[in-house]
């Protein structure tokens, strides 16, 4: 008998959770109702979890489906921001990134980053060597690795297909990468796991007003219409909307008495096969014309392994869950990746996928009434709306779990935690529960795919025990996997069980990369995909 999943990580968060969680919103009153289920709603969820609240929240599309799955996919530092002297924040940023990687390995891992430096560039190399040092220092040496000064040579040696006009040398240090949706929904199930009721697809539709303030929402099943609103009661409500902020902001009130608080900008991403870009490690790319930062960032891990390059900065379009690229946009990245590698011959033919993203930027001279909004840090906002409704935008990934605290600390001061928020997300990652996994694979002799291991943990014995399964269903309709997704169909049984997949697209785009990662996004398998849901739903 496999070792189940349960038995180190228990509870599912599957449809099934879902419709648990329709039917609590409907009789329970909760202490909290978040709106919004990217990793801003999901930590904040957890947080209140480990408070002792109890906690509802609703996301009206698929969890993640916004920026929070449309980031340049790192854990990092922020050594830029070390120029204005932002020292507490690089720190705060740093020690999570530390907390990160040791808890998360499956989801965050050490990813090397090569720094050029051209003659005539800015900073110039004394300035990037004594920042460099200081951002070592400010993580408390507890780096995947201490920076190095490289000079011409060695890095022409380290990436030959570089443009070496002009260069000088430059660096090599450390931050890290990681799988941004992934983490959304490990957050989500540990929130869960502590009594959090959460659903995708529930649109927040109308407050419930008492005594002039908001104690609750109306909300709509967006996979069932037919059902009439749900209302969910609740002692405080807590918009984590991100780019949609101003959209759910418009509900709160009469017209007009909502002003608009974001200056959104967008951001796309380019991907490659690794292939065409084989970078050994992440390269900034400081773009000599305007000094705007852009990344070339490769993930073997994502599929047959890929290269992203990002991100840029424009202004947001009106539909902001858009999965449209500008073309202006494109050819600013294209043009940045001809310079920087000439001899690789780099065309719009060669890009794989691409994906949009909008970054929920606040402009600090707006806010109800006027007001300048309240700034807790300068990577977020915090402020309270029409009827004590709180809301957040902006923040950084990496500082998720400190943001969520600043946020409760402001929504529910008198509130006290009963265990720490620093805890794993998912206790079947750590070295002992994966120890005990493999050898039960050994004993069993259940020949598990290494990639598995790394990616689940000890989970993967959960997804090596769907085989039978899956063949039942499938039958002949199989089809063998694409590179880089061993037992493809066992893992979307999985991320149904415990990654609440209600359609074809929350998994192919969400839970695993399948879609970024292939020329033809995995069309080859989506009727299997299709007859699967069909029968497990």
């Amino acid at each position: 008998m496999l070792v189940s999943q349960s038995q180190s990580n228990p509870g599912s968060f599957s449809l099934k959770s879902r419709t648990q969680s329709l039917t609590r919103f409907r009789v329970e009153q909760f202490d909290l109702l978040i709106i919004g289920g990217g990793i801003t709603g999901a930590a904040v969820a957890r947080d209140a979890a480990y408070r002792g609240l109890s906690v509802a929240l609703v996301e009206q599309n698929d969890f993640a489906f916004g920026t929070s799955s449309r980031s340049s996919k790192l854990i990092h530092g922020g050594l830029r921001y070390l120029e204005n002297l932002e020292f507490n924040l690089v720190f705060e940023a740093l020690s999570e990134r530390a907390l990160l990687l040791k808890t998360s390995p499956h989801l965050v891992r050490p990813l090397p980053f090569y720094f050029p430096v051209f003659d005539g560039a800015k900073p110039p190399m004394w300035k990037l060597s004594l920042g460099l040092w200081l951002y070592d220092a400010l993580s408390l040496f507890r780096s995947p690795g201490f920076h190095k000064r490289l000079g011409r040579r060695k890095f022409i040696e380290a990436i030959p297909f570089l443009n070496a006009k002009k260069l000088l040398g430059g660096f090599l240090y450390y931050d890290a990468s990681m799988w941004d949706d992934r983490m959304v929904i490990e957050i989500l199930r540990s929130a869960q796991r502590r009594g959090v009721a959460s659903a995708n697809y529930v649109r927040a539709v109308e407050p419930i007003w008492e005594d002039k303030l908001i104690k609750g929402f109306k909300v709509r099943d967006q996979l069932d219409q037919a059902t009439s609103e749900i209302s969910i009661r609740a002692k405080q409500v807590i918009v984590c909307a991100g780019p949609w902020t101003d959209e759910v902001g418009g509900l709160l009130g009469p017209q007009g008495k909502w002003k608009p608080v974001l200056k959104p900008s967008l951001g796309i991403h380019l991907v490659f096969d690794w292939t065409r870009i084989p970078v050994p490690g992440a390269m900034v790319m400081a773009n000599p014309s305007d000094g705007r930062i852009s990344f070339v960032m490769p993930r073997r891990d994502l599929g047959a392994g890929v290269t992203i390059v990002g991100t840029t900065d424009s202004p947001a379009p009106s539909d902001i869950g858009t999965d449209s690229a500008p073309g202006s946009d494109v050819h600013y990245l294209m043009n940045l990746l001809k310079q920087f590698f000439p001899s690789l011959h780099l065309s719009i033919s060669d890009i794989l996928s691409h994906y949009v993203g909008v970054r929920p930027l606040v402009n600090p001279h707006q806010g109800e009434g006027g007001n300048s909004l309240q700034k807790i840090s300068r990577e977020h906002h915090i402020d309270v709306g029409p009827g004590g409704v709180v809301w957040v935008a902006g923040g950084k990934y990496t500082t998720h779990r400190t943001m969520a605290e600043e946020i409760m600390n402001f929504a529910a001061p008198h509130t006290k935690y009963k265990k720490s928020t620093k805890k794993p997300f998912n206790l079947s990652v750590n070295a002992k529960s994966v120890a005990q996994a493999r050898r039960v694979a050994a004993v069993q002799a259940i020949q598990v795919p290494e990639r598995l291991w790394e990616e689940y943990g000890a989970e993967a014995l959960d997804i090596m025990s769907y085989r039978k399964r899956v063949d039942e269903i499938l039958g002949s309709s199989r089809i063998p996997d694409p590179e880089g997704f061993p037992c493809i169909y066992e893992q979307f049984v999985y991320h149904f069980e415990y990654g609440m997949v209600a359609r074809v697209e929350d998994f192919i785009r969400r839970r695993v990369p399948l879609f970024l990662s292939r020329a033809d996004h995995g069309d080859q398998w989506m009727a299997g995909f299709e007859k699967l849901l069909k029968s497990l739903a």
